[in-house]
């Protein structure tokens, strides 16, 4: 039949939709699909979505308050409404996938369905089994709205998804962490966490899983699901969701967590909490995430060829005639402007001056709002002589599989990552000893542009006879933004900086401290 366009009244009238087939997916014998026939109605003020079985009596009513629909495809859907037994550990109490026959009556349900549920919120205010929510996304609420449509819209492209996917370290790692622990995947529901192009939820699916719903929020997730259906051996058990973990509602609770949330030290684009949200609202209890835990891990460095060249791009600045134009009075503020963007590179683990300490971040533990502000106190030992001239860090991720442990690092001298290492370079460097203590803090505070401000302080204490009875010696603290970095992918190596060019820079540095 031709379904009628949603009715423009206040008052809905019931509709009918003939279905090509519908699945119960939490039926307790093995789901097969079955034609169907879907009605909206309005029953003693509560609006409902009915699935009535065409070859038998049996059928399901849907509330249309608790209930959201997901698209598959062109002509199919799955359709997912939350547990209103609040005794009951899981959270929702029944999901069906549907399919139509033709795409015009496909989209007539799709726009019939928002009709009725909107009428459902309007009525649900007064609804005796609590409160309908005001719609608006916890993820949007944090962020912003510009750099969450830059971000989707990054991701939403196959060139990036290639450059993630030809990092063979990545790629392979996490291979060989499904692979190695086919037994927490075999037979197992799986949450695919920020999808992408949906290479992890086939991992999962080539290991055994039951079933793998792939989230993703960008336009990727139309990429995914013609990848996925071009593999269907693996497609038949993997579904994915176009949607935010923040807001999407799946028919069952996951056995495992896999996903890629990790950014440039580690918590950049704060994808790690959606990590967590999706723990929260869907793991099972003792389920497994897959990475586990994460370790940010610190440095002092030497390097006085990036100092120079990091100092000596705000010369421009320094020009007193340009065209006529005196620039000097704006120097200060590329000078400072140029050392808040944190370096990311790939650098000699010889430039490190001590050895490096780290900050552990289970993922299994950590809440949300743990990760809005993350503060490191910082302890090191010099092991040489030498000008420090900032922080180096990198991370690692376990993969706490049940039959092997996997490591993942973008350390220095390890196999260069597409998240190579990232340096915080001081306008001030600090004069240390072999064997001179280092102290200070790395706080992180996240703001809504998915990203993290930076305040790093760095301080050697006095060294040598008396050091015991002194206090801090020589102090420098700089501001970064993660959000805003300088990309440094190649240096060169046989430059040599001389002594008089070094005194030249230190000289500009502090007329720019000067100044400020």
């Amino acid at each position: 039949m031709e379904a009628p366009p949603p009715p423009s009244t206040n008052k809905l009238q019931q509709q009918e939709f003939t279905l090509a087939s519908v699945t119960d997916l939490t039926s307790s014998s093995s789901p097969s699909p079955s034609s169907a026939v879907a009605t909206f109605s309005c029953v003693n003020e509560v609006t409902e979505l009915r699935f009535q079985e065409s070859e038998s009596a049996h059928g399901f009513t849907f509330d249309l308050s608790s209930t959201q629909l997901f698209k598959l495809g062109p002509l199919q859907f799955i359709c997912v409404s939350e547990n209103s037994d609040s005794v009951k550990q899981d959270s929702f109490s029944r999901g069906v996938v549907i399919k139509f026959s033709d795409e015009k009556e496909s989209k007539f349900f799709s726009d019939s369905f928002e009709e009725w549920t909107k009428d459902a919120a309007r009525k649900g205010s007064s609804l005796p089994n609590g409160t309908v929510s005001d719609g608006n996304s916890k993820f949007d609420n944090k962020i912003e709205a510009a750099s969450a449509k830059m971000y989707f819209h990054y991701y939403g492209q196959l060139l990036h998804q290639q450059n993630m996917l030809q990092d063979y370290v990545r790629t392979g790692t996490y291979h060989a962490a499904v692979m190695e622990n086919r037994s927490d995947f075999a037979g197992r529901v799986v949450v695919d966490v920020g999808a992408g192009s949906g290479i992890l939820s086939m991992f999962a699916a080539l290991a055994g899983a039951k079933h793998v719903y792939a989230v993703e929020a960008s336009e990727m997730a139309d990429y995914a699901r013609k990848l996925i259906a071009g593999n269907p051996l693996l497609a038949e058990r993997i579904t994915v969701i176009k949607g935010k973990i923040e807001d999407i509602e799946l028919p069952e609770k996951a056995d495992v967590l896999i996903s890629e949330p990790m950014g440039t030290l580690l918590v950049n684009e704060r994808m790690l909490e959606t990590y967590v949200i999706a723990r929260d609202r869907f793991l099972s209890p003792n389920g497994k995430m897959f990475p586990t835990v994460g370790r940010i891990h610190m440095a002092p460095f030497s390097d006085e060829f990036l100092f120079v060249e990091m100092a000596n791009k705000a010369l421009f600045w320094q020009q007193q005639n340009y065209y006529g134009v005196d620039l000097t009075p704006l120097y200060a503020s590329a000078h400072q402007g140029y050392f808040s963007q944190p370096v990311v590179d790939a650098f000699d683990p010889r430039l490190l001056v001590a050895p490096p300490m780290f900050h552990v971040i289970d993922f299994t533990q950590m809440k949300e709002e743990q990760f809005y502000e993350i503060d490191v106190p910082l302890k090191f030992t010099a092991s040489v002589c030498g000008r420090v001239h900032g922080l180096a860090c990198w991370f690692d991720v376990l993969f706490d599989g049940s039959t092997v442990q996997r490591w993942f690092t973008t350390a220095p001298g390890a196999p260069t990552t597409h998240w190579y290492q990232i340096r915080c370079v001081l306008t001030q460097p600090i004069h240390v000893m072999a064997g001179q203590e280092l102290t200070g803090r790395l706080h992180l505070v996240a703001h809504s542009a998915q990203s993290y401000t930076i305040n790093l302080t760095l301080s050697a204490k006095m060294w040598g006879p008396g050091a015991n009875q002194g206090g801090i010696l020589q102090s420098s603290s700089c501001k970064f933004d993660l959000k805003e970095p300088y990309y440094r992918m190649s240096q060169p190596q046989d430059i040599q900086i001389q002594s008089d060019d070094l005194e030249e820079i230190e000289l500009l540095q502090q007329n720019a401290n000067a100044q400020l």
